[in-house]
């Protein structure tokens, strides 16, 4: 590659380098260690293509800005050579660019593979490979550490609700000020990345399952054979021996002894390792399969039907990407959230609380929006702010539309007799409507309060545009289910009574006596108080999230169905490689007054 010539560039840039070059310099803001302003000339060249065909990503368009200021903040002196040889901060971050798939990144969105040749191209002192190595450096160093920061996507072309302005950095400061000089970059990238115990669970799960993939991978493991129906203890099933050894993968199952006999005992548990096993669906295999189906949100019924073979068969690289996109989200999330006391994790249809010091204080079950008809729940952080006791359900008009307007246009009173009233903009109750007017949203139509109330007792209160809250339920037999996605898009939760005493420990009543069960129980029964708001003294932090890959406390690894397809949408984008969109997709706004249920 020839020189850059001063040519390319435009009248700007080229006046910009003459005066480097005559000494003629600027004010330096950058605090890293002075170098070279040999070849800024070439760096200002480089930087202004916003395109270097040596990357295996060219377009750095979208850093260009930052790259810009972090070059002139330092006069274009280089910043990852001396002498021509790479400084100790660059080489260990091309460790760090070779090791990114233990972070859940794309080593080659790094050129992890091509530094080796950049490296041996100085060796020449060529102005053209000094510079394209300098410039390729900060490429990819501002990529990597903006992409373990706030993620890679936006989390707003998804329209999820989750501002990650907040954490960004100001990259050329940073870089300039805290990376070119680094002599602890784990330590750096350590201090980049969420302060999140969850999160540094998913890591180490995430190497874990690296692991796990390269074994099955090499073992060249066959996809266990279907099954029409559920086969149970004692039947034949032809794969039992390979069913075994997938189970034992994971630890689903400990050893191989399988034989549910009660003889041999005394013989060592390597001879028991080693026994064959028959073609039998055994108690110990089902035991196992049991364990296999915790972990995987299915029914836990320990039967070797189809769901579960299915789940089986799911190649381990598929659950290492799980982990992967569970990492991007964490990322996505502001740090007054990433440690957030109440977290909602979507296609697990669980709701988690958390101590002040954020270990885990309580699971229940949770049902959440249908993945079909446009109800699917947003994923979002806010802050919850009030409960309300008793609530009224104010019908969507678009519910109302395709769910209450046929029942009155055949029966006239039949809102009444399902314990709805109809009222005007005042709230004022009416007794005389149509259904047209119901379905056009010229009265309103509420639900009275009480215990067969669509939401209950008692909604948890988080003002967000999408009118999405947690809520009770007079329907408790779907908690049962191990596929909990019914509702209209708000999210019921199993225990409501109990949240709310966890919501409101710590704060007094209206006669200065902390809630405790007895109360909470009190306002969920008390007639005279419908609709009764109590706020919180100190607003709660929560997110409505979406991971498919969850590592509990005790460090197991869970994986759940990509129930509204997040997770392939999340891949699709990254599959095209950087620079990624920012900007949401088009969505339809919320235009008519109402309660999601």
């Amino acid at each position: 590659m020839m020189r850059v010539s001063f040519r390319r560039v435009g009248t700007a840039c080229v006046l910009g380098a003459l005066l480097l070059a005559s000494g003629c310099r600027r004010h330096r803001k950058s605090t890293s260690a002075e170098n070279t302003t040999d070849y800024a000339g070439n760096l200002q060249a480089l930087v202004a293509t916003k395109k270097l065909p040596s990357l295996r990503w060219p377009n750095f368009s979208d850093y260009q800005t930052a790259i810009t200021t972090f070059y002139d903040d330092r006069n274009y002196e280089l910043a990852w050579t001396r002498d021509g040889r790479p400084t100790a901060t660059a080489l260990a971050f091309i460790e760090q660019f070779k090791d990114a798939a233990t972070k859940g990144l794309n080593p080659e969105d790094y050129d992890a593979s091509l530094w080796a040749g950049r490296v041996q191209k100085l060796s020449g002192k060529s102005a053209d490979a000094i510079s394209e190595f300098d410039v390729a450096m900060t490429v990819n160093v501002m990529r990597y550490i903006s992409d373990l920061r706030i993620g890679r996507v936006n989390p707003s072309h998804f329209n999820f609700d989750i501002n990650v302005q907040s954490k960004k950095y100001n990259l050329a400061e940073f870089v300039s000020d805290h990376v070119v000089d680094a002599t602890d970059v784990p330590k750096l990238i350590a201090g980049v990345e969420p302060d999140s115990e969850q999160y540094r669970q998913t890591e180490a799960a995430l190497a874990h399952y690296l692991d796990l993939a390269k074994q099955q991978q090499d073992d060249d493991a066959q996809p266990l054979p279907m099954v029409e129906k559920a086969v149970t203890v004692g039947e034949h099933y032809s794969a039992a021996p390979e069913l075994l050894k997938r189970l034992q993968l994971e630890c689903d199952v400990v050893t191989a002894d399988d034989s549910d006999s009660d003889g041999d005992s005394d013989k060592s548990s390597d001879d028991q390792d080693n026994r064959p096993v028959p073609h039998v669906f055994t108690k110990k295999l089902s035991e196992a399969v049991k364990h296999y189906q915790h972990r995987h949100g299915i029914e836990e019924n320990g039967k070797l039907g189809p769901q579960t073979i299915t789940s089986l068969n799911v190649p381990l690289s598929q659950r290492v990407t799980q982990l992967q996109d569970a990492l991007e989200r964490w990322r996505w999330l502001p740090d007054q959230y990433v440690n957030a006391p109440l977290i909602v994790n979507l296609p697990e249809f669980v709701l988690r609380g958390y101590t002040p010091d954020h270990q885990l204080d309580f699971k229940m079950k949770v049902v959440v929006g249908k993945v079909v008809g446009e109800h699917q729940t947003p994923v979002f952080a806010h802050m919850m702010r009030y409960l309300v006791f008793r609530p009224y359900w104010n019908v969507p008009v678009d519910i109302a539309k395709k769910e209450l307007a046929p029942h009155v246009a055949v029966d006239p009173g039949y809102l009444e007799k399902h314990n709805f009233e109809v009222t005007n903009g005042k709230h004022q109750v009416l007794t005389h409507y149509t259904a047209k007017q119901v379905g056009q949203g010229g009265v309103l139509v509420r639900e009275k309060p009480g215990p067969k109330n669509s939401l209950g007792l008692v909604k948890f209160m988080f003002p967000n545009q999408y009118d999405i809250y947690l809520h009770s339920t007079p329907a408790p037999y779907l908690f049962d289910r191990s596929r909990r996605d019914f509702s209209h898009g708000c999210i019921r939760v199993q225990k409501p009574a109990d949240l709310a005493v966890w919501v409101l420990n710590g704060q007094p009543d209206k006669d200065k006596q902390p809630w405790d069960m007895d109360k909470v129980q009190a306002a969920f029964n008390d007639q005279t108080q419908n609709n009764r708001t109590v706020l919180l003294k100190t607003p709660i932090p929560i997110v409505i999230f979406y991971v498919t890959a969850e590592v509990e406390d005790d460090g197991e690894v869970h994986f759940f169905d990509d129930i509204y397809g997040y997770d392939a949408d999340l891949q699709t984008v990254l599959a095209k490689g950087p620079p990624y969109p920012v900007k949401p997709e088009p969505v339809v706004p919320k235009t008519n007054d109402g309660d999601t249920a």
